[in-house]
């Protein structure tokens, strides 16, 4: 090849690759400005329910944490249930990039504009992944950048995972980038490492279904390259084992949990939870659709869940599925990860720790988004024009039924949409620029989405407030020692939610983080079941009037639950208890229409540490060195020994040693840690420590994937 060959082959290269740049920042712009027409119909889209009351609050707390040098954050204490955050996993405390928005929350200031910001980078990171996916697989450019702006702005991606699931749509946005990835790591158009990284993002997200997304990623790729007869395999199971050693490390403590938590061993039932019929599926297009699917509280949604994007459906007759065919085994991976995904929507509605079967409907739309996006690309069939728009009404006639027989109450919003669909198909058909006319009806049919259906009535309404400052104004004098709050959601009326006058005396979840109170209400999803049946305790506060009994009552500790906790304050929901009578060493120090606050008089024992109460040994001092070790010093040990309880719940993963000697420890009744003393010691010192079960390995282990991954990039390993 000569040097003007050479050149103008490099220009061409360096031009394509350009356009690349261009068509995927534009999708880049198109979802961001796409995902803020939430924020413009409710202001709190994206602080909503479980966004509201676990994510933002923690992502506060964590972003803290990072700002005064502390990482890695496995341990929150005074969260108590909520605290152990190595086992809640989801809130991805190894991914960087989550690091860095945790710090963006502090730095905004209001939970609400920064669940805004932080989840629309997150759905623009969808977008363009879906944008390079499709192209990697050979749509055109114009087509797979429709696909990328569509599927962040689907039903369930939006009012589901962006509104409130953060956690789900931080994994999901990961997929189709360690999909991309990977698939052209083993056509040789990528460094392994990269495909590593990508998948290392995807798993540390710390979201169990993208997981489970990426295996039937990895094992659509194989088939695939199986059916092509092309090199790749020995690459796939290569970086396959590297992603899959740093997965113990995010998971592993999870499953850790189960000995204490909630959620234990392998469980398979299906209620009908969040799980779709078949019939529901065909409904994909339909903006107005809402299924009859059972949800929180209800028989059926409240929301478009099911919505993909309104021109899939509408274009199957017009399509051109001979050139697909012709293409069929390139695209094995796709369509297994597909038949999947689509096979667990309509699967039990719990299987071990995978819950609520529409959660995998996402990934159905992403592998969908790669096949139709091919398809569309080759080109629209323009032949037997009569037959194919009678196929085209028939098939949006009955999904229009379908949606009456689910909502006839809902008559004119499907109305709206067979009109829309209808018209933006003719105008589609009839225009040299169809990918314009994609996008225009993407955006219309977000805009009635929108009109129609501002919020995800399904889930939980706090209308918690989003200022961080104002918080911690009105819960200042909270924030001197552990709160324990006696109080129920259920019994708030509802005109004081909607008014938030009822946020100024409690809180539920996270929200006490945020305030800067120590408090054991706390949202979780793990659980720790001893202190939930003492206290009756779950994120809403402890909820039965019966615990206000039950903390002051004298266990096999000698001491009652409200010393061994360390407790300073208390607070009373009147609606539960009107005039609650405070035991002696306290006094009321607030009564107001809403609640009933104690105080402890005299000062608590031991205040730089953790120590709530001790049997048979003389604690001299005792000093909390962070947030997962404690030393304390003792004396004066009785001839059986001695015992300690720290006011610290016993997650698996303690450890004690009395001068330097492992000690043995349990947990009391209560779930509180106790150290017993050997006896026979006249004096010495204890150290209390903490970490996820299994820590060391599992750092080995994801660090060995690591190593692999550089190593198999390099070409001696494929020789």
């Amino acid at each position: 090849m000569s040097t003007v060959e050479t050149a103008s082959a490099d220009s061409a290269r360096a031009g394509s690759r350009s356009r690349e740049v261009l068509a995927a920042a534009a999708v880049a712009v198109a979802v961001a400005l796409l995902a803020q027409l939430p924020v413009l119909v409710n202001s709190a889209f994206y602080f909503w329910d479980d966004s509201a009351a676990q994510f933002l609050p923690m992502w506060h707390e964590l972003g803290e944490r990072l700002l005064a040098g502390q990482w890695p954050a496995l341990l929150e204490p005074d969260s108590w249930m909520g605290g152990n955050i190595a086992g809640e996993a989801l809130f991805g405390v190894w991914n960087p990039l989550h690091l860095a928005e945790f710090v963006l929350v502090v730095a905004v200031g209001d939970l609400a504009v920064a669940a805004a910001l932080v989840k629309t980078q997150f759905l623009v990171l969808l977008g363009v992944g879906t944008h390079l996916l499709c192209r990697e697989y050979g749509a055109s450019r114009a087509v797979a950048a429709v696909f990328g702006v569509a599927l962040p702005v689907s039903g369930f991606v939006l009012y589901f995972q962006a509104a409130s699931w953060a956690g789900g749509l931080m994994g999901l946005a990961w997929v189709p980038w360690a999909w991309w990835a990977s698939r052209r790591t083993c056509h040789r158009r990528g460094p392994l490492w990269a495909a590593f990284a990508a998948g290392y993002l995807c798993v540390s997200a710390g979201d169990p279904y993208a997981v489970l997304a990426l295996v039937l990623v990895f094992a659509g790729l194989l088939a695939e390259f199986r059916f092509m007869r092309v090199s790749g395999t020995r690459r796939m199971c290569v970086l396959a084992a590297s992603v899959g050693l740093t997965v113990p490390l995010v998971f592993w403590p999870v499953l850790a949990t189960t000995a204490v938590g909630w959620r234990t061993g392998f469980v398979l039932f299906n209620v009908g939870m969040l799980a779709p019929d078949p019939g529901d599926l065909l409904n994909l297009s339909l903006p107005g659709f809402v299924p009859q699917i059972r949800s929180f509280g209800s028989f059926r949604m409240t929301v478009p869940a099911m919505y993909f994007a309104w021109f899939v459906v509408p274009l199957l007759a017009w399509l051109d599925w001979r050139a697909f065919a012709r293409r069929a085994r390139e695209f094995a991976g796709p369509l297994i990860v597909a038949a999947c995904a689509v096979l667990l929507c309509l699967g039990p509605s719990q299987v071990g720790l995978f819950r609520w079967p529409l959660r995998h409907l996402p990934l159905a739309y992403l592998a969908l988004s790669v096949v139709f996006a091919v398809v569309v690309s080759a080109g629209l069939r323009r032949d037997r024009v009569w037959l194919r728009w009678s196929v085209t009404v028939g098939v949006l006639v009955l999904c229009g039924y379908l949606s009456f027989a689910a909502w006839p109450s809902l008559w004119f919003a499907y109305a709206v949409s067979l009109l829309l669909t209808g018209g933006l198909l003719a105008i589609a058909l009839r225009v040299r620029l169809m990918p314009l006319v994609l996008h225009a009806g993407t955006v219309v049919a977000l805009v009635l989405q929108l009109c129609w259906f501002p919020a995800n009535r399904d889930v939980a309404d706090y209308n918690f407030p989003s200022d961080v400052r104002r918080l911690r104004d009105d819960f200042a004098g909270l924030r001197t020692g552990t709160v324990v709050q006696i109080a129920d959601r259920a019994a708030i009326p509802q005109e004081d939610i909607a008014s938030g006058a009822v946020w100024r005396h409690l809180l539920f979840g996270n929200m006490h983080a945020v305030a800067g109170v120590p408090s054991l209400v706390a949202y979780t999803g793990i659980g720790y079941r001893a202190l939930h049946d003492r206290l009756c305790l779950g994120y809403f506060g402890a909820h039965c009037p019966d615990a206000y009994r039950r903390l002051w009552t004298v266990d096999e500790t000698g001491v009652p639950l409200a010393d061994q906790l360390k407790v300073r304050h208390v607070v009373v929901q009147r609606q539960l208890i009107d005039a609650p009578v405070p035991p002696s060493g306290w006094r009321v120090v607030q009564r107001n229409d809403v609640v009933t606050r104690f105080e402890r008089v005299a000062a608590l024992a031991w205040p730089d540490g953790r120590v709530g109460a001790s049997r048979g040994v003389r604690v001299e001092s005792d000093v909390e060195r962070g947030t997962r070790t404690e030393d304390v010093r003792f004396s004066a040990v009785d001839r059986t020994g001695g015992r300690i309880v720290f006011a610290r719940l016993a997650w698996p993963g303690y450890q004690a040693t009395v001068d330097g000697a492992r000690v043995p420890l349990r947990a009391t009744s209560a779930g509180l840690v106790e150290v017993s003393v050997p006896p026979g010691a006249r004096a010495g010192s204890l150290r209390l420590t903490w970490s996820p079960p299994g820590y060391p390995g599992c750092l080995v282990l994801a660090g060995a994937g690591a190593v692999l991954a550089v190593l198999g990039s390099r070409k001696a390993v494929w020789s």
